[in-house]
């Protein structure tokens, strides 16, 4: 990439930043333009949609998810790994008003962080189904399409963030598979 095209992408970045920050995700991509002092055609040559925006300047936090994830995972229970992972997209999600309700397209943006953070979560999904502690037709999408749920409920009111480890508890208790008669589980 060229010397001024790297630093309109960078200039576009730190704007996005902003903007999203003051006026959540869904904000005018002229006034990242704008902020950026850039014209809206160099915006979209960077980033040809809003989800590929908000995927690129999400992609450090989405790669710090991910590097978090794995360092902690081979000490945790493979449910609880996933538990934690999910509780923080959850958070993620919400780094933005209106991020949650877009976010599975966010993440198959393309950026690396959004690779990692996608492979992470599969890598402890299957790892919980490999252990019999998450049902086997469980998909990754669900478990995205939950973040979303659960960031989205969280935002609605101020004390929304002190739910989420309740909120998310409740979706993984959900994810095991029954209990047989006799109260164990199947592996």
């Amino acid at each position: 990439m060229r010397a001024d095209a790297r630093r309109n992408r960078d200039r576009l970045l730190a704007a996005a930043d902003a903007v999203f920050t003051e006026r959540g995700a869904d904000a005018s991509l002229n006034d990242v333009a704008k902020r950026a002092e850039v014209g809206i055609g160099t915006l979209y040559r960077h980033f040809p949609t809003r989800e590929a925006l908000l995927g690129a300047t999400c992609d450090e936090r989405f790669l710090t998810l991910a590097q978090h994830s794995r360092e902690r995972s081979a000490s945790l229970s493979a449910l609880e790994a996933l538990r934690l992972f999910l509780e923080e997209l959850v958070h993620y999600a919400g780094i933005y008003q209106g991020l949650a309700a877009s976010l599975g397209i966010v993440l198959r943006s393309g950026t690396e962080g959004c690779h990692a953070t996608t492979a992470e979560g599969q890598r402890l999904l299957e790892a919980a189904q490999r252990e019999g502690e998450v049902r086997g037709d469980i998909r990754l999408d669900d478990v995205v399409c939950m973040a979303m749920a659960i960031s989205l409920s969280a935002s609605q009111d101020a004390s929304g963030t002190k739910r989420i480890p309740r909120l998310t508890g409740m979706f993984i208790d959900g994810l095991r598979p029954p209990c047989d008669a006799r109260g164990t589980r199947p592996r």
